[in-house]
């Protein structure tokens, strides 16, 4: 399903935002976290998503609040290293990421917490071609959606389980253009919404009732 209220006549993607917990691998249960490798829960169809995504072209960056860093349940490193792998995983099958950025801060103590933008910055430090408004971002909860709608990027919000939603789940469920039961199931709406640019390899999103022009 989507909302196409806030969507212009015809959009070009050239880049998808991943949240990580829930989105990549399975969330642990509300006040947990991915604390060792073994905890890491790569959801199905998540690997095929991220290959389907990248043989169309685009960039896929993950962008991820680790605030388990600031309470001392696990380190950076921890999660580079739950990254590493992960890349390794994707690289067996034939596929990658193009980057990783997480905030290890607790709430109000940076800019890079979502729903702030500094994890948006530090991609486009790294890729200066990334643009909000040829953005999406795929998450599964409130600060996910509130982060791309800030930005003016398209929003995705997948639903998950919903014995272990974040507070606030419903109501960024609501405020997202697209919902979808899994990174894979969002992905085939995005790829079924792709028209032909003749310019370059990204995708033009066209959407029901608009014109493209």
């Amino acid at each position: 399903m989507f909302n196409p209220a806030n969507i212009p006549r015809a959009f070009f993607l050239k880049t998808v935002f991943l949240d990580r917990d829930g989105v990549v691998n399975e969330k642990m249960p509300e006040g947990q976290y991915v604390t060792r490798w073994d905890d890491f829960q790569v959801l199905p169809g998540v690997i095929h998503a991220i290959d389907l995504l990248k043989r169309a072209g685009m960039h896929v960056i993950v962008v991820s609040n680790q605030r388990g860093i600031a309470l001392g349940r696990f380190s950076k490193d921890d999660v580079r290293t739950f990254h590493n792998k992960f890349q390794q995983m994707l690289e067996a099958f034939g596929t990658r990421v193009d980057g990783f950025y997480f905030c290890p801060h607790d709430r109000g103590q940076c800019n890079c917490r979502k729903p702030l933008p500094g994890l948006f910055e530090q991609a486009v430090a790294d890729y200066p071609e990334i643009d909000a408004h040829t953005s999406v971002i795929i998450g599964d909860s409130d600060s996910d959606i509130e982060f791309g709608r800030k930005l003016g990027m398209m929003t995705v919000f997948i639903d998950g389980d919903p014995a272990r939603q974040k507070p606030g789940a419903e109501a960024a469920r609501a405020l997202a253009d697209i919902q979808a039961k899994s990174l894979l199931d969002a992905t085939d709406t995005l790829l079924k919404m792709k028209m032909p640019d003749a310019d370059s390899s990204t995708m033009c999103l066209g959407f029901p009732g608009k014109s493209n022009s």
